[in-house]
């Protein structure tokens, strides 16, 4: 594979690894488990790099994507008991939500003013800001949410009641969006996915041993 080949399957495999992490995030939440902070950080600041210089840069370093990265190892293996079927769920409602996104320009438009105003409102800084998670779930609330099929998020009941955790898992689910944008503008497929697993998990490897985690 040439090293152009190698970065494109690189890029989509951080997409992918995006899509699994924002979900991973929106089920520690929903199940009431230690959400990953650098993890969270990372998803909820993918949103507002909207002019990134490579796809690496959305992210960052290799660390803040290690809990994606990590379920796309496990999700690319051969063994279908390892496999997290809620997680997977989860993603392919995403990317059926960021096709049906892409033919309405409209939406698209109403989510990239609202992250550009509610990033100079709150002068922002910290991701994890109340304001800030609030905003993104408006956002989230007055654009995806309007689209079938809407995403059912399982988990605690108490904690799926609570106002602050619905913000977050909503919050959560725009950052899993935006991977989806991403996976696309990387020329992501499902077809792409069948073809190119083995050389998008030993990307994923290599990403995981940059992160500092042994595979």
């Amino acid at each position: 594979m040439t090293d152009i080949g190698k970065t494109v399957i690189r890029d989509r495999c951080i997409a992918l690894a995006g899509m699994f992490q924002a979900a991973r995030l929106v089920q520690q939440t929903s199940h009431a488990e230690k959400r990953d902070a650098i993890a969270t950080a990372a998803s909820i600041n993918s949103l507002f790099n909207t002019d990134p210089g490579t796809v690496a840069d959305v992210y960052g370093d290799p660390a803040a994507l290690r809990v994606g990265l990590a379920i796309l190892q496990s999700q690319l293996g051969n063994s279908a008991d390892k496999r997290d079927m809620e997680l997977t769920g989860y993603v392919i409602t995403l990317m059926h939500l960021e096709r049906k996104l892409a033919r309405q320009p409209d939406l698209m438009g109403k989510i990239a003013a609202g992250l550009v105003n509610l990033k100079e409102k709150t002068e922002y800084t910290d991701p994890q800001n109340a304001t800030v998670i609030a905003g993104l779930a408006d956002i989230y609330k007055d654009t995806v949410s309007t689209l079938t099929p809407r995403i059912m998020v399982k988990g605690d009941e108490n904690v799926l009641g609570n106002s602050s955790s619905q913000n977050m898992i909503r919050a959560l689910l725009l950052a899993g969006i935006r991977a989806t944008v991403l996976w696309s503008q990387c020329g992501g497929s499902r077809i792409k996915l069948i073809f190119q697993r083995k050389a998008m998990k030993d990307s994923c490897n290599r990403m995981l041993k940059d992160a500092g985690q042994a595979v």
